[in-house]
């Protein structure tokens, strides 16, 4: 591709208009959470602070867990450096109802922006070799469109490798991504329990419905 690269809010604004309500995303740590929180909240979004690398475990396992819904994970591709047994293990259990978009920009941008010992790995390639059913390299808004329908509306899993200029400036989230808040407004958003932890660990689950009565001792 000749020309500067596309932005990662130019991949945003095109995931923005095409993503259904019922969708479930999880964003990495950085931009990748305040720039999507700016452009799209809601509570189907799970936003990961401080936790680099992460983001591909836990979608990988909420792509398992909820296997009648469409999952979509955003990670950088320092982050998926990091933690690159995860990726080996989406191409083993291979969800069909995962989709993931790979900023590929080349640098640990939540970190201050330094390079990657190797910026020149096709990682697309890579995940193609760890078992996944779709991986495509992506270097501009207009394509990504197509490739995304395709891939999220097809069988998964799909990896994304969308190029993009690094974005080391922070972006201002619309407010402030507390992880509690974040977590328990998903939970709400899935219907999931929400877990009662006590001070000698024998904790309970609460009923979606209800705050007072445990559904069931753990």
């Amino acid at each position: 591709m000749s020309g500067p690269l596309p932005t990662r809010e130019d991949y945003y604004r095109v995931l923005a208009e095409c993503l259904p309500d019922d969708a479930l995303v999880v964003t990495s740590l950085g931009n990748a959470s305040y720039l999507w929180a700016c452009l799209r909240d809601r509570p189907e979004n799970f936003y990961i602070e401080d936790a680099m690398g992460l983001a591909l475990p836990l979608t990988l396992g909420l792509a398992v867990a909820q296997p009648e819904r469409k999952v979509v994970g955003v990670e950088g591709d320092g982050g998926l450096l990091m933690h690159l047994g995860a990726l080996v293990t989406v191409g083993a259990v291979a969800p069909r109802n995962l989709t993931l978009l790979l900023i590929n920009n080349g640098v640990h941008a939540a970190s201050g922006g330094q390079p990657l010992t190797r910026q020149d790995l096709d990682l697309a390639d890579l995940a193609r070799s760890a078992g996944l059913r779709r991986t495509e390299n992506v270097s501009s808004p207009e394509s990504f469109r197509s490739v995304f329908l395709s891939a999220f509306e097809g069988e998964g899993p799909s990896l994304l490798a969308l190029a993009a200029e690094p974005d080391i400036d922070v972006v201002e989230p619309p407010y402030s991504l507390n992880p509690l808040v974040i977590k328990q407004r998903f939970m709400e958003a899935l219907g999931a329990p929400r877990y009662v932890p006590s001070i000698f660990g024998k904790g309970h689950l609460v009923d979606a419905q209800s705050t007072e009565t445990p559904s069931r001792k753990v």
